[in-house]
Parts: C-alpha cells; sequence; structure tokens
C-alpha cells in the first residue's frame, strides 16, 4: 500500500462540502418512521429565521450532532428534528428597515401586504442560517424541517390556545409588562438585555400632610432612579418592621409637584436598607408596584404612554419624552427645595433585543396563561424522575422558578407571528375564541365580528415544538416513535422561558413529558473569561475560524471544553491547537496505509492472532478497549470533555507518540513475517476503532479517511460502534501487557529526560545501565529491550541487580528500577555548566524587568486588567524556567564530580 492515498496534508475545505453532500443524498440522516430499532430523538432548538451563527449557536449544535452521530453508530434509530422559529419581533424589524429604506412603513402597507413581504423574505433569506448549520456538520433530518409558522404547527397553536381559552387556562386582563416603546409591544424577559448604566439615585422629600416642612413637620425621603413616575404615585410605603417609622402621627403625605395627598402605607416588601426605608409606590409603572397595589386596592394612574411620552394624567409634563420630562421634574424638584441629594448609582438597565431602546414597564391589557396548575405537573414529572436536569445544579432553579411562576404574558402588539384566534362582535361585545374564523356571533347571530390584532408571544408556539414538529395533533407514526424525545441540549439563558413551558405544554397534551433528559451547557466566552460582544470587540465568528482551521478542529475544541457547569473559554489559538491533532490522526494513517494491505485488513480476532501479538500490540488493544469504554460511559453521561480529552490521549500520546513508533522494526520485518503480519492486522484493528470513536467529534476527516482504508464499506456513518459487535470479546483489558508497557515507557521517558536535561543530541547513542532488585522488572525489561534501545537511541542496555554507581552517571527512578545513564565523553562539563549559566543570566536580567513592572503601582493601577495578567503570567513563566537551569546545573555538577 501507499500513503499516497491520502494527500500530504488534510485540507478540509476540499473534504467538507464533499462528504456533507454525500451524506444528504444517501440519506443518512433520515430517521425511520416505523422500524425494530431502538429510537433516539432530539429537537433542534430552533434558531431565529433571522439568525446568524453564532458560538452559543456552534457549541449547542455541536453537542448535539456528537449525540445523534454517536447514537446512529450504537444502533438506534435518530430524529434530529431541525427547524426554525420566526421570531415575531426580530423579523418583523428586519422587514420594517428593508420597507424604510425603500420609502415605506408597515402602516403605509396595511397589515395583509405587510405580512406577505415579511413570507417574501424569509423565502429569500430564511435559509441563511439552516445553510450555517450544515457546515458545522449538523446531521438533522433536513426533510423534516419546520418552522415555527408553517401551516401544521399554526394549526396546533390554534388548537392549544382555544383548548387553554376554554379550560379557563388563558384569559385577558391589565398587567405590568416590559414595554418597547419604539416597537410598541409586550416582551418577554428574554427579548429584554440589561446593561449596567452609570445613573443617579434621588433623594425626594415627600411632606406629611398634616401641617408643612417649613413649620417642622417634615416627611419621608425617597430614593428612587425613576423620578418622573413620582407623576402616578398612589402611595408611599415603609416596612411595618421599621422602627424609623413606628412613631410617626400622620397617614398621608403630599406627592411633590402634583400637590396632592397619597397615603402612606405598611406592606413587608419594602427593603428597610435600601435609602432611606422609604418606597415609593407607582402601580402603573413598575411590576412590584403593581402588586403592592392589589394588596392594598390603591387607584392606578398611568403617566407613561405606549409611545414613552408622557401622558394627560402627567399634567403639566403632558407630551414630555419621558426623559426629557425627569430632567424637568427634577428641575422643578430643586426649585421648591424637595430634592434632598443626588448621589452616583450605577444599575442595570433593560433595553429592547431589537432596537436597544430603553424598556419601560407598562400596564397594559394583555392575553396571559394562568400557570400555576400547568406548572404543579412540571415540578412533579423533575421530581420524580421523568426529565432529569444534567448537571444537577440547574434542578434547584428549575424548582424555584417554577415554585414562583407568573402568569405568562402571551400577546404581542406586532403583526407577524400567530395572530390571536379571538373575535370581538361589534354589536353586543361577546368575546369569540374559535379554532376556525366564525361567521357570526353566537350571542346575538350578528356578523361584524374583528379579529384580535395582537400576535401570540414567539415562545407559545416555540412550547409546543417538540410535538407539533411531529405533526400534533394528529396521531402520527413519528409521534408514536419519537415522542418523549430523549434529550434536549440548550443554554441555561432559556431554561425557564422555552422549557419550562415545553414541560408544561407537554404534559398537559400529550400526558408524558417533551424529554428524558435536559442537557444544560455553559456559555462561550472570550479567553479572557469575558461574555463576548460587539461593543468589547472580543466577538469570535464560527464561520471565520472554521474557513481557517476546518470544521473538526473547531467542533473538538468545543467539545474538548464542553465540561459541565464551566464556561468555555475559547481562542483561535485553542482551535489551531486542535487542528494539530486533526493533522497527527491524518499523518497517522498515511503511515498506516504505507504498510496495511486489504489482506490484513480481515476482521480481527485476537484469538487467532494471541501467539504473535507483540506487547505494544497487546498494550495498545488494552488501552483501546479503556478508551472505547470510556468514551461510551462519558457521551452517555453528557461529560463531552472527558470524551474528547480520552480520544486525544489516546490517539496522540498512546498510539501516535508510542505505538507507532514501537511497531515501526515490525512492520520493517525486522521480527519475522508472522510478526509483522500481526502488528499489521492490529494497526489496521486499532486505526478502523480509532475513526469510529472520534467520528462523532471530527465527522469530516474520519469520513475521508475511513473511505481510504482498506477493507472498509460504505459511509463510517453505518459502522458499528465496537462494544456492540460480534467481535465486542476482542474488547477486554490485558493488565500484564499494561503494566509491563508501563514500566518499559516510564524507562523511556526517564532516559530521554538526562537527555534533554544535559542537552546531548538526538543522533548520539547512549550506554545506560538499569539496575533493580526486582526479578519480574528485570525480565521485563530484558524480554523487551529492543524497544527501550529503539525508543531511547541506546548504544547498549544493560540490565542487572543494584550496585556500586557508575561514575559521571546521570540517574532516574522508575518503579524499582534506577536508570543509570553513563555520560563520560559524551559532553564537556565545564562547558556545559558555563552555558546553562549564561542562560540563567539572560532569564535573571528578563525577570527583573518583569518584576519591576510589576512593583510599579501605576502600571498595577492603570494598565488593563488582561495587560497585568500577561505580565504576571511572563513572571510565572520565567521563574519555572529559571528554576529547571538552575536545578540542571546542579545536575551536572553533581554528575561532573
Amino acid at each position: 500500500m501507499s500513503s499516497d492515498l491520502l494527500d500530504k496534508g488534510y485540507k478540509p475545505n476540499d473534504v467538507e462540502k464533499y462528504w456533507y453532500d454525500f451524506w444528504e443524498k444517501e440519506q443518512l440522516f433520515a430517521a425511520i418512521e416505523e422500524d425494530g430499532q431502538k429510537s433516539y430523538s432530539i429537537v433542534i432548538p430552533p434558531p431565529n429565521v433571522t439568525g446568524v451563527l453564532h458560538m452559543g449557536h456552534a457549541l449547542n449544535i455541536t453537542l448535539q450532532d456528537i449525540l445523534c452521530r454517536f447514537r446512529r453508530i450504537r444502533g438506534d434509530n435518530v430524529l434530529w428534528m431541525p427547524g426554525t422559529d420566526h421570531a415575531g419581533i426580530a423579523t418583523q424589524n428586519v422587514v420594517e428597515k428593508k420597507l424604510a429604506n425603500e420609502g415605506l412603513d408597515r402602516h403605509k402597507l396595511g397589515r395583509k401586504k405587510f405580512i406577505e413581504a415579511v413570507w417574501e423574505w424569509r423565502s429569500e433569506y430564511g435559509s441563511a442560517i439552516i445553510n450555517q448549520l450544515k457546515r458545522l456538520g449538523a446531521s438533522c433530518d433536513w426533510k423534516r424541517e419546520r418552522f415555527t409558522m408553517d401551516e401544521g404547527l399554526s394549526l396546533a397553536v390554534r388548537k392549544v390556545f382555544v383548548q387553554l381559552y376554554n379550560e379557563g387556562l388563558i384569559y385577558r386582563g391589565n398587567y405590568i409588562t416590559n414595554w418597547c416603546p419604539r416597537c410598541q409591544t409586550a416582551l418577554a424577559e428574554i427579548e429584554v438585555e440589561h446593561d449596567d448604566h452609570n445613573g443617579h439615585l434621588y433623594y425626594i422629600l415627600y411632606p406629611f400632610e398634616k401641617g408643612s416642612v417649613e413649620e417642622g413637620h417634615g416627611g419621608i425621603v425617597v430614593a428612587t432612579t425613576r423620578p418622573e413616575t413620582m407623576l402616578g404615585d398612589t402611595a408611599l410605603a415603609v416596612n411595618p418592621d421599621d422602627k424609623r417609622y413606628q412613631g410617626i402621627e400622620s397617614d398621608m403625605v403630599i406627592l411633590p409637584l402634583v400637590n396632592k395627598p397619597i397615603p402612606i402605607i405598611r406592606d413587608g416588601y419594602v427593603d428597610m436598607a435600601f435609602g432611606t426605608g422609604g418606597l415609593k409606590v407607582t402601580p402603573a409603572h413598575d411590576p412590584n408596584d403593581f402588586e403592592i397595589g392589589k394588596r392594598h386596592n390603591l387607584p392606578i394612574i398611568k403617566v407613561i404612554g405606549d409611545d414613552g411620552l408622557m401622558t394627560s394624567e402627567a399634567g403639566k409634563f403632558e407630551g414630555l419624552d419621558r426623559f426629557k420630562c425627569r430632567d424637568a421634574v427634577i428641575k422643578e424638584l430643586k426649585e421648591t427645595g424637595l430634592l434632598k441629594k443626588v448621589e452616583p448609582y450605577n444599575h442595570s438597565v433593560g433595553h429592547c433585543y431589537r432596537c436597544k431602546t430603553v424598556v419601560e414597564p407598562n400596564l397594559s391589557l394583555q392575553w396571559f396563561v394562568k400557570t400555576g396548575p400547568l406548572a404543579e405537573k412540571a415540578i412533579e414529572a423533575v421530581k420524580k424522575g421523568d426529565t432529569k436536569i444534567i448537571p444537577e445544579i440547574w434542578t434547584k432553579t428549575y424548582f424555584e422558578w417554577m415554585n414562583n411562576i407568573r402568569d405568562w404574558c402571551i400577546s404581542r402588539q406586532i403583526w407577524w407571528g400567530h395572530q390571536i384566534p379571538a373575535w370581538t362582535c361589534e354589536d353586543c361585545r361577546e368575546l369569540i375564541v374559535a379554532l376556525d374564523t366564525p361567521e357570526s356571533c353566537p350571542a346575538c347571530k350578528g356578523t361584524k365580528l374583528v379579529q384580535e390584532t395582537d400576535v401570540l408571544d414567539t415562545w407559545f408556539s416555540s412550547a409546543l415544538w417538540p410535538f407539533s414538529t411531529m405533526g400534533w395533533p394528529e396521531k402520527t407514526p413519528l409521534l408514536k416513535k419519537f415522542y418523549p424525545t430523549s434529550a434536549l441540549v440548550t443554554g441555561f439563558d432559556i431554561l425557564f422561558f422555552w422549557i419550562a413551558r415545553m414541560m408544561m405544554m407537554g404534559i398537559h397534551f400529550m400526558g408524558d413529558v417533551p424529554f428524558k433528559d435536559v442537557y444544560v451547557h455553559a456559555l462561550v466566552r472570550d479567553v479572557e473569561g469575558k461574555k463576548m460582544s460587539k461593543s468589547k470587540g472580543n466577538v469570535i465568528d464560527p464561520l471565520s475560524v472554521i474557513d481557517k482551521y476546518g470544521t473538526d478542529a473547531f467542533r473538538f475544541t468545543l467539545a474538548a471544553f464542553a465540561a459541565q457547569g464551566r464556561d468555555i473559554k475559547m481562542s483561535e489559538d485553542r482551535v489551531e491547537g486542535y487542528r494539530h491533532f486533526i493533522n497527527k490522526l491524518w499523518n497517522a494513517a498515511r503511515f498506516a496505509f504505507m504498510h496495511i494491505t486489504e489482506e490484513n485488513s480481515k476482521p480481527f480476532s485476537l484469538q487467532s492472532s494471541a501467539g504473535n501479538l507483540s506487547l505494544p500490540d497487546r498494550w495498545i488493544l488494552s488501552r483501546l478497549n479503556f478508551v472505547t469504554v470510556n468514551v461510551a460511559e462519558a457521551i452517555d453521561t453528557y461529560r463531552f470533555n472527558d470524551a474528547a480529552g480520552a480520544l486525544y490521549r489516546f490517539v496522540w500520546h498512546e498510539f501516535c507518540d508510542w505505538y507507532l513508533e514501537a511497531i515501526k522494526p515490525s512492520l520493517y520485518g525486522k521480527q519475522g513475517e508472522d510478526r509483522r503480519q500481526a502488528t499489521m492486522n492490529v494497526l489496521w484493528f486499532v486505526l478502523h476503532d480509532a475513526l469510529i470513536l472520534l467520528h462523532p467529534f471530527i465527522p469530516f476527516v474520519t469520513e475521508e479517511i475511513w473511505h481510504k482504508l482498506p477493507g472498509t464499506r460504505g459511509s463510517i456513518m453505518k459502522a458499528s460502534f465496537p462494544l456492540d459487535r460480534p467481535d465486542a470479546a476482542n474488547y477486554r483489558r490485558d493488565n500484564d501487557a499494561e503494566s509491563k508497557m508501563e514500566l518499559i515507557a516510564g524507562i523511556i521517558t526517564g532516559i530521554r529526560n538526562i537527555r534533554g536535561e544535559m542537552n546531548i543530541a538526538p543522533s548520539l547513542l547512549l550506554d545506560v545501565s538499569v539496575q533493580s532488585q526486582d526479578e519480574k522488572t528485570q525480565e521485563a525489561l530484558n524480554q523487551h529491550r529492543d524497544i527501550i534501545i529503539n525508543l531511547s537511541g541506546l548504544k547498549t542496555l544493560l540490565v542487572e541487580l543494584p550496585g556500586e554507581k557508575p561514575k559521571r552517571a546521570a540517574t532516574a527512578v522508575v518503579e524499582t528500577a534506577t536508570i543509570y545513564v553513563l555520560l563520560e565523553g559524551m559532553i564537556d562539563f565545564a562547558k556545559e555548566i558555563n552555558r546553562l549559566e549564561n542562560e540563567v543570566s539572560k532569564l535573571t536580567n528578563e525577570l527583573t524587568a518583569v518584576s519591576g513592572k510589576l512593583s510599579n503601582e501605576k502600571f498595577i493601577n492603570k494598565a488593563p486588567g488582561d495587560i497585568v495578567e500577561k505580565v504576571k503570567e511572563k513572571q510565572r513563566i520565567l521563574l519555572e524556567k529559571q528554576g529547571k537551569l538552575k536545578a540542571n546545573i546542579e545536575k551536572i555538577k553533581e554528575v561532573a564530580n
């Protein structure tokens, strides 16, 4: 055979598109609705149709693909259901911007034509994110791709809404929601982005109604970040346990600027430690104040309109923008002497995730899902273990959120989305909720029916995703085969907004949980551990990384750092490091192809070849068993980093660094033809199975090598996992081989370390003595001395009982053996000591400069944190080098004497 079967270097761009097209053409991603295989299913968290691949997508899709490819080679019938989300607000904003560039807006177009424009945009651009997922190697069943606004899912949405309404679980009412004045719609919590803001805390005096401040009657000072909302205050609250306010005689204060009395109320919600312990209560403009208002039957006064302008309730401030009103209120409070002080205050401010407008808590008429009854069963399902959340730390968070769940606002004041199936009769004001458009009012038979203009929250349709994508409300074979799904892989940021709601809807409408496992992965951050953002300039584009290093290197990097509960610190340097791993595998395959043939690539039998197997052969087979079992266990328990780490160590260190080097004498016929044939057989077998183990992580390069590997047929996606094959009996540990090889590798490493420390050229052959009292150690070393001599570069190797230490010999101890490398005539001791001392001197000068910088307070206080850390790391590396060089000098002096 020849290494020419593979190019000299792996070129990912040449093979990735070819193999992905091949997989799709051969329908290797397709699930079978009716067969006898064990089923395994995952539904993709649907990316927004407006989306562009980011690091979060890349990690999420990579982990799902690892699971799906792994389950396929384990013989399961795998359904990975793909699709996209219509992303109501995001998509409407994109299309509105497009129309604005054409001199149009949605109101000029009208609702019908605007919806048509959105569908046209989706038809033209909606597949972009799907194509990007394919570049990652996502093995979804693309022929089943769904869209949250397609006909089937729209029917499911309407049916769920109508049923919940009829069951009394959907209602309409006034409530505080996150409101975007620019988009003119309510927002879900996840649609609000919170940024730290350097604002101010304003301390405002609310005078007691009895008497006046001038007369010494005083009042209560309240601290607020939003003084413009005080125009809508309807009470001032204090904590009943706050001793500062237990003796006040007045039960009313005067609302500044408005000059009307409002009551002083006692409520346990008030934080006594914040500000002065007094809380202005504005039920129309704060969700917590709204709840206080309900408890105390307070009036609700809306002073900020849906457009962000002050309403008539704001009196003379009517028509002002809310932030200009803030300035005007502060100015007047100063003039009246009621603004007591202003403090800088850093706090979190919510912004609309699409247009970045500051979000306003807003009272409006909305549709809600009554979540309490639904949440009870979802809580119980996790308690019973019907659904497991991994890592376990997120289970507690799930319970905390579900036990304190609020009713879910499901209406949005936009046009793109599922229009709520509710109609109002203009004649008698009857509200009609129906699956199909009604022809007349059931109450008065009138025909003037007006449909609700609001659409449903995007998360409403997403909550049905696990069963609506499989054909519900029809009882389809797909639902029967693949529901409940096996696993859901998602980020922790949507644990509540999506996962909890899928749990509630799945149990309510399907009578079973939507997934058996929920694996919650962490965030991908930059190398410093900071969250990636465009403003910081630290965003890493996955597509650029793929173009530069290849998909497999990128995927393996993500998997290798995907430890449970720990964020991934990503950098291109790390991806480049794993590209070296891909190249290492490629070069190992090229080496193997120089030797293996169709003849020695037949199914391997340990029993028939046992007599001809060398120690390295037995050892690598045992290690292959070890890594196979560990990889299977790690993937089954979502320890992706452990699986990737085990594969890396096996391929790079055990297979490439040790096994391939150890078997070269055998492959070149120096140990007889029978041994050569047996070794070639083992080489083929190990490479064959290593490719199968690696395939879920690095699918493209493994498919390319697989197709060039003699004796393989079809795609690697059709291969069987080693533990599931009839020859699984070959998979057993050989403890004897492992202990002997560990000893020999230790001896070789000890000799190599001495060679490096003493700066002895690799071309110089060494004389070595190994002394040991242990008979088994002596026997093993004598039996496999050829491996030690070959891999250590020795002229002679003497294995003997402990005796006098040879003169001028460097020493190392491995297990029960002591190694002596004879250095007489090999190095000039004085010259080597002088060389090392010169290196130490250079390092000392460098260290002086670095340490001087770190002792400079101006540098520590003014330099960016990452720069300071880099200098500290340089100091650590220099100190470590200096220590090693000094230790080497002492060793050489000891040997020389």
